[in-house]
């Protein structure tokens, strides 16, 4: 099941999931995106989306408004929907409308594989970025360990080149796979003050302990978080 999360009062860039991308609002464009793996539901607080939704034949959950982060959002989504615990569930951001279906696969797979490691929570891909890139703070940073799995993530720049020149630097993707067990548990976890700090949700699995599993991809894809992000997006549609 792939749930796609769309806040519809974003703080940074209110509407942005409606936003037109080629006469198409950009979390439709993302479930079409995705809709030939697996069955896509968007959850919503806002009932134009839910009817935007319903307009181009995709499946829409209004949901609370008072989620503090998308995968509360998915969870409670999930619980309407009656998911098994060991069903898998695939967190799509509302504003990748280029995602490509091999990462997803490449996250589900991972998923699949951890499934019954009750210590890892989340599942997730990171791909290169250039150190440019990595000052960006709009662009999430990951540091992993030998079996990928996740050390922390940041807005900063980690890791801190601080006496020679780093290249090899790790761009998170918000792509996260769960099963119905370990999106229950993630959500019952009091939030933590670092996901409050970097406004980065995954921080609340590390806080507590649990490990979130990575794995790396090749993309083309972006998030869009600002105007002009929307601009560069409307410019790639075009080509």
């Amino acid at each position: 099941m792939i749930i796609i999360p769309a806040r519809i009062g974003s703080s940074r860039f209110p509407n942005k999931v409606l936003a037109d991308i080629g006469g198409i609002p950009m979390v439709v464009r993302t479930a079409m995106a995705v809709q030939d793996i697996d069955t896509v539901c968007i959850a919503t607080d806002a009932q134009e989306v839910i009817d935007i939704a319903k307009e181009h034949g995709i499946k829409a959950i209004l949901t609370s408004q008072e989620h503090q982060s998308g995968t509360d959002r998915i969870y409670e989504a999930a619980q309407k929907l009656g998911l098994d615990e060991k069903e898998i569930i695939i967190n799509v951001q509302g504003d990748e409308p280029f995602i490509e279906t091999d990462v997803v696969r490449a996250i589900y797979n991972l998923t699949r594989k951890n499934r019954d490691n009750r210590e890892i929570m989340m599942n997730s891909c990171y791909k290169s970025i250039t150190n440019p890139e990595a000052d960006d703070p709009n662009i999430v940073k990951v540091v992993t360990d030998t079996d990928d799995i996740a050390l922390y993530f940041s807005r900063a720049k980690i890791p801190y080149p601080r006496d020679h020149h780093f290249d090899d630097y790790k761009g998170h993707l918000g792509i996260y796979g769960f099963t119905m067990h370990s999106l229950e548990t993630f959500c019952s976890l009091k939030d933590s003050s670092l996901e409050h700090i970097e406004k980065l949700e995954q921080l609340r699995a590390l806080y507590h302990g649990y490990k979130v599993a990575m794995i790396e991809v090749e993309t083309e894809s972006f998030g869009i978080d600002t105007p002009e992000d929307l601009e560069r997006a409307i410019k790639h549609h075009r080509l």
